[in-house]
């Protein structure tokens, strides 16, 4: 499973995918936004975007992608390890109950 993370604080970058790892999930990480954003998640199962260290822009062209292409999207404010956690297991859960890899 791939996820991409939008958002979040520079300095727990790496907590963030040791944690994903740690689950067994693979994690792409956009703390800032980034030129061809869009471009980046379109092949992912699912988008996390953490609303409080996101730019509008940033946010904007990531949801616009993720409905063109039918992604997935989970979003909240807070933007600690402990909300990212807690949003991928209840995603591997989603994915384990549905019987299948991919959530789309």
């Amino acid at each position: 499973m791939c996820i991409a993370l939008i958002g979040g604080m520079d300095r727990l970058k790496k907590k963030y995918i040791s944690e994903a790892e740690r689950m067994g999930i693979y994690l792409k990480v956009y703390t800032r936004s980034e030129k061809g954003i869009a471009s980046k998640v379109t092949n992912v199962d699912a988008v996390i975007i953490f609303t409080n260290k996101v730019s509008h822009r940033a946010k904007i062209e990531v949801m616009s992608i993720a409905k063109a292409k039918n992604i997935p999207v989970f979003m909240y404010h807070s933007c600690g390890l402990c909300t990212l956690r807690n949003c991928l297991s209840c995603l591997k859960n989603l994915s384990i109950k549905t019987g299948i890899n991919s959530l789309k």
